[in-house]
């Protein structure tokens, strides 16, 4: 079906399929996708801050496969290794070597969970996997080989420098999500 279809009209297609329901989607050009997908190899984990009303609540994002899990660090301090995921998204990348796109989609906990938290986080990953910034990706890298290193006040400093530190409140206007 969509094999005659260009890479734009598979994204306009996945968006449009997505912008009536309530979860999150991206079309991520190939290139964007390999280079998060080799850096998440070596540094498969990383702790994200979700802005709050009142602060940042952590979430702890997992690499498995091609997908990415989210769960809140205190459900896995609560519950341990077997909390469940809150959010997870699915990268689709069976389009890449045709197209140059991989499609994304996600599943989230709705108790937890909504649409703008979890573009806040699908952003964040971006940020953090997608950079060409060496500091930027220094975090990820710290945390999964040298974690008694790692600051979680970094994070929030980095969000805070590009502008995705303000609370969910007062920031839904610059987050509304963009299903790119």
């Amino acid at each position: 079906m969509v094999k005659d279809k260009t890479a734009e009209e598979i994204s306009q297609l996945w968006k449009q399929y997505f912008a009536t329901r309530e979860t999150i989607c991206a079309v991520i050009p190939g290139g964007k996708f390999d280079l998060m997908w080799n850096r998440a190899q070596n540094c498969p984990t990383f702790l994200y801050a979700l802005p709050r009303e009142e602060g940042y609540e952590f979430f702890v994002g997992q690499w498995s496969g091609v997908e990415l899990h989210f769960t809140s660090l205190i459900n896995i301090q609560t519950v341990g290794e077997t909390a469940p995921s809150q959010l997870i998204l699915y990268h689709y990348p069976e389009l890449q070597k045709d197209k140059d796109i991989v499609l994304m989609t996600a599943e989230m906990d709705s108790k937890f969970l909504g649409v703008y938290e979890a573009q806040c986080l699908a952003n964040q990953a971006q940020l953090f996997y997608v950079t060409d910034c060496e500091k930027t990706f220094g975090l990820v890298q710290t945390f999964n080989h040298s974690p008694a290193n790692f600051k979680h006040t970094s994070v929030i400093e980095e969000l805070e420098r590009c502008g995705l530190g303000t609370s969910l409140g007062t920031a839904k206007l610059s987050l509304r999500p963009q299903n790119n």
